[in-house]
């Protein structure tokens, strides 16, 4: 409720009926006709009706932010699959649980590394995973293919943003069109800075 008061008796005019109509508020703050006039000890007072405001701009962020990140993590995680739908992928249901549990980027990874051997015996890791005898980064997720070609998964990628990052990187060049060749240049000069190649 807003009340203003009209000093100058000039501003109200009478019509036929005899109620008074405002022309003008004396009162800044109103720019609305008012909705009813009421006279009190010779002042005119002018009495509008406003409407509360149902969602202040903190409320609308509070309600709209959640919102906004569930619909970035749903387009990224849809980047991600949409990304490697054109690459030779294994089955997720053939990857251990501790992998399809894992965020969708490590899943990806290990679905990649392991259906392209061929590929990825040719990748180096630069985590310093050569101590532990990793020969590749293949090895990474990948420790032994026994004689039926069952495939026996390293953990070590579900730990190691390093690995995952480089597979990552190898996937996008394939996308782009780059050869097997310039993905391997590529992760040699982008993570010798993180460590010593295992691959001699």
């Amino acid at each position: 409720m807003i009340v203003a008061r009209l000093q100058d008796e000039r501003r109200i005019k009478s019509n036929p009926s005899g109620t008074f109509v405002i022309s003008h508020l004396a009162h800044e703050s109103l720019r609305y006709p008012a909705l009813e006039t009421i006279q009190l000890s010779g002042y005119y007072w002018a009495i509008r009706s406003r409407r509360p405001n149902m969602f202040s701009k903190t409320s609308k962020f509070l309600f709209l932010f959640p919102i906004v990140m569930l619909l970035t993590t749903a387009i990224s995680a849809c980047s991600t699959q949409s990304r490697s739908s054109d690459l030779r992928m294994m089955p997720l249901d053939k990857m251990p649980a501790e992998v399809q549990s894992a965020p969708v980027t490590v899943q990806t990874a290990y679905q990649f590394a392991a259906a392209n051997p061929d590929i990825m015996k040719n990748i180096p890791c630069y985590c310093g995973c050569g101590n532990v005898g990793h020969t590749s980064n293949y090895s990474c997720y990948v420790s032994n293919v026994d004689d039926k070609g069952r495939l026996a998964f390293d953990n070590h990628a579900l730990g190691c943003s390093i690995c995952v990052d480089i597979t990552q990187d190898v996937m996008r060049m394939l996308q782009e069109g780059k050869s097997p060749a310039e993905a391997r240049t590529y992760v040699d000069a982008t993570y010798f800075k993180y460590g010593p190649s295992n691959i001699p």
